[in-house]
Parts: C-alpha cells; structure tokens; sequence
C-alpha cells in the first residue's frame, strides 16, 4: 500500500509499505477513505532528527472496515471513525473515560501499528476503538465526522476540563484547527461570551462563524493587555498552541482562581510552579484529550447539523500529494489539510 513516511525534518515521503494484515484476533484491517495532517504532526515536522528508517505518520483518519479477526460490532463495508489513539474500552482508565491512558492503548504510527496516512490501517482492540457511523461513505458530512477522530475532541476536552458552563466568559489562545474546535465546543457547552486570540484573519473569521464573540490579534503583553481591557480578566481559559508565550498568555489573561486548560502539545519544559503562580489559586489542567469517550455526545450534534467543525478543512490534497500538505500548513497556507487517498 502507498502511505506517508517522515524521515526527519520537511521531509515526509510517500513509498509503498506492506499492507496491514491480522495480527491479534482484536484487529481490524480497515480501508482509508479520508485522513488528514494535524497541527500536532508539524512539531516533528519542523524537528524530528533525520533516521533511515523513518516514522509512518497520522492518526486522525476516516475508515472503511475491510476485514477483521473476532471482533465484535463490526462487519465488513461498516463505514467508521477512529479517535487518535487506540484503546481496548474495557480497562479501569477507559471506564472512568479516560481512553488516553488504556492499559492496552498506544498511538498510530508506531511498535508496529500503521499510520493514518495511508490506504489501510491496522487498528488494534477495533471493537474497543472505532465508533460506527450511520451515514454513506459519500456523505457530505465526512469532513464533520472526520474532525471527531482528534481536533473537535480535543477542542471539547479543552472546554470540558476548563469547565465552560452557561454564560461563561472564555478566552481561546490559538486559531489553528483545535483553537477553532474549541470555541465550538465553548459555545456548545454555553459560553456567553468567547475571546479568540489570533492574527490570521481567514482562521479568525472562520471563529467568529464558529461562535467567537471578540477577536485579539496582539502577541504578548500587548494581548495581555488587550483582553483585560475587553473583559477585566476571564475565569476560563483553553490554551491551544503549546508555546510558552501561549501559555504566558493564558496566565496573564486568567483571573486569580480561574481555570486554565493546556491542549497544545508543549514545547517547552519548565511552566509556572513558583510562588507567584501558586498565590493565584489558579487551576492548571487539560492534557491529551481521551477522544474516544468523547465521540458518541459530538457525533450526535454532527449528525443534526448542530456544529460543523469539518469547515476547518480547507483544502483537498491526495496521497500522494501530501508531503505538499505539510509544507503548506507549515507555511500557514492552509488551516488543515483533508487527504484523499
């Protein structure tokens, strides 16, 4: 099968693998029908040391089930969605809805598991891991159903875990494809009034249509500054870039015993543990979003046309196009890249 290779930095290459076979009789065999590149993959993108063997990419993809080994629930021709991370669904940490952390689980792309970047995909625990969807594979709403496999759950987990509730002022830092999500899922969960803080206008718009009430385009302290100015502070901040300044941000934006929850993978080590932070009483959460146990409640609201986050997709390539995908994304050309194999 074709699929996508990173070798190291900028480099991602497209070459034939083998193709998935049954390995443990909870395996599923399953046909891509749309992936996509997410924001997360540019970090190794931009950094990843180069090796000869290198690392199949993507784990937000959209599937057809070929053919499986004692697995439960699913048949042949089943269109499904997978979430970003594959768990089994039965152990204590999935129980309490905490999927990220299974026992079982593991990540795409790797001890042996394919990437989502590619025509087919091993997925282990299948029963435990994809969610069937009642539509056709031509459906319109695939783009919708695709963005439940990481950016809309994890935009979710930010509000969930921030604690949006009705009439809540929130501030969003970041308006890549999960910042978007999130003031989505803000506004789903009651959110009077949503502050985004971006400088990209078309991704900003796209906000505003998502439910963003006000938009900041400053940086830094200038940012700082400007959302207290709007708001006098908010109580609820979602976190969705993973630098420092980002994070700088929410704590200068938060008030003292407001809640922060971090989505953006972060790229850096050290974070606010002194006694300034610690005097403020502020709450730091969020995490990895356990997407899975999120599915089932947002795949009712795509289903009914209630919230539409496949509109952060904004440009088509094809398989073998996608090294074309990470660069244009890397060079903020596109929000996200929908990939057709």
């Amino acid at each position: 099968m074709r699929a996508a290779v990173m070798y190291g930095a900028g480099d991602v290459r497209i070459e034939d693998r083998p193709d998935p076979k049954i390995v443990d009789p909870t395996d599923a065999v399953v046909r891509t029908l749309a992936a996509c590149v997410c924001g997360s993959d540019l970090w190794p993108y931009a950094s990843m040391p180069a090796t000869d063997t290198g690392r199949p990419m993507g784990h937000e993809f959209l599937v057809v089930e070929e053919t499986g080994a004692d697995v439960t629930g699913l048949t042949a021709g089943d269109l499904v969605v997978a979430p970003f991370t594959y768990s089994d669904n039965t152990c204590d940490y999935c129980v309490k809805g905490l999927h990220i952390s299974c026992r079982n689980g593991g990540r795409y792309g790797f001890d042996g598991v394919d990437g989502g970047q590619g025509e087919a995909v091993r997925v282990p625990y299948a029963a435990g891991t994809v969610v069937k969807l009642p539509v056709a594979a031509d459906s319109a709403l695939l783009p919708s159903l695709l963005a439940l496999s990481d950016v809309m759950t994890t935009g979710h987990h930010g509000a969930v875990t921030a604690g949006v509730g009705r009439g809540d002022a929130v501030l969003v830092v970041g308006d890549g494809a999960v910042g978007l999500c999130a003031v989505i899922a803000a506004k789903r969960l009651g959110a009077e009034r949503i502050v985004l803080a971006g400088r990209h206008e078309a991704r900003t718009t796209l906000g505003r249509e998502f439910g963003a009430t006000d938009v900041v385009a400053e940086r830094g302290e200038e940012s700082i500054v400007r959302i207290r100015e709007m708001t006098g502070g908010v109580d609820k901040v979602i976190e969705a870039v993973g630098t420092r300044q980002a994070l700088d941000t929410a704590l200068g934006a938060v008030l003292d015993g407001g809640t922060i929850s971090r989505l953006g993978v972060p790229q850096y080590e050290q974070g606010p543990i002194g006694p300034a932070a610690f005097m403020r009483n502020i709450t730091m959460t969020g995490g990895a979003s356990p997407a899975r146990a999120y599915i089932p409640e947002l795949l009712a609201d795509v289903l009914d046309g209630s919230i539409t986050p496949g509109h952060v997709f904004d440009k088509t390539f094809t398989l073998d196009r996608t090294p074309d995908a990470y660069r244009a994304m890397a060079d903020r050309q596109v929000l996200k890249a929908l990939i057709r194999p």
